[in-house]
């Protein structure tokens, strides 16, 4: 466990560090920035860009949490983490298999990523209540998130597949490198 004396000078070490390296994250937050106001404005070739990077993601990930998971294959879960992380791999195979026609499948791949990962989440979260305590319900919430945007992405085919992820990642990186710019700014003009 943590007592408040070592979470303040955590805390402390984090708000340094940050102080420190400021215009590193202020040249992050403007990158993103630019990024997704880009994506906001040519969201059919960010969705391309996006189907190839993220094919990678999932491939990558999906690897990594199939080797964590038969690593950790006595914890709580396991079946479902396992599910997760395989449908992860799956995902980026089929995503890098044929880029240009990926848009589509990208939306009905990320469709059908989203519902699994909100189930797999929840059941995860309900499996694990009596150690999360009151957190679980966050993981609940994470996986009905989850299950929502789901919904909103496969009920929008075909239509939205042109333009919906790369809105969705232009939204998220805008408002991801307006906080970075914004705590970057806050760190160079705190007296700490």
């Amino acid at each position: 466990m943590t007592s408040p004396e070592q979470f303040a000078r955590l805390q402390s070490a984090m708000s340094r560090a940050v102080k420190a390296h400021w215009k590193a994250f202020l040249f992050e937050g403007i990158l993103l920035v630019v990024l997704g106001i880009a994506a906001l404005i040519l969201p059919p070739l960010a969705s391309l860009a996006i189907t190839i990077f993220l094919g990678w993601m999932f491939l990558i990930s999906g690897i990594g949490g199939l080797v964590v998971t038969f690593w950790a294959r006595n914890m709580p879960g396991f079946w479902w983490s396992l599910i997760s992380a395989a449908l992860a791999v799956l995902a980026g195979m089929v995503l890098l298999a044929r880029p240009m026609q990926a848009v589509l499948t990208l939306t009905i791949v990320l469709g059908a990523y989203f519902l699994a990962e909100g189930v797999a989440t929840i059941m995860y979260a309900l499996e694990h209540r009596r150690e999360l305590t009151g957190r679980w319900s966050w993981l609940v919430i994470s996986g009905l998130v989850d299950i929502v945007i789901s919904f909103l992405v496969i009920t929008g085919l075909p239509s939205s597949a042109e333009w919906a992820i790369g809105i969705l990642v232009g939204i998220n990186l805008l408002f991801g490198g307006a906080t970075l710019i914004g705590i970057s700014l806050a760190a160079r003009n705190s007296n700490t």
